[in-house]
């Protein structure tokens, strides 16, 4: 008997800690602008930081899922990190020189820079 109840205040414990691990996590997506697997890899890479539990690239869709905590990562710092690897997204156009090192197949069509009046 007194195993049991041992298992099941662990397996309570189990639950409440996920639980709250859960709460803690949010999700958001944005496009992300490249071509192949090679971009995949960059783009997930540069955006897998402290804080971020998911960071998945669609190839096909453009589009960006990301899955933190934002009490230590922001969606704003992992799109800066995904620009400064070369790649364009919804809030920042890819850092120039970054961009230029990506292999051939990974130059996609870049976003338009807007100039200042």
């Amino acid at each position: 008997m007194k195993q049991l109840k041992s298992m099941m205040l662990l397996l309570i414990a189990s639950l409440a800690f996920t639980a709250t691990k859960a709460q803690d996590s949010k999700t958001d997506t944005f496009k992300v602008w490249g071509n192949c697997g090679m971009c995949k890899k960059t783009i997930e890479k540069a955006a897998k930081t402290e804080g971020v539990e998911k960071a998945e690239w669609n190839r096909e869709t453009k589009v960006f899922t990301l899955v933190y905590n934002p009490a230590v990562m922001s969606n704003e710092k992992i799109q800066k990190a995904i620009s400064a690897a070369g790649y364009d997204t919804e809030k920042f156009i890819g850092d120039d020189k970054a961009y230029e090192k990506l292999p051939g197949c990974c130059h996609y069509e870049r976003k338009k820079k807007q100039e200042n009046n």
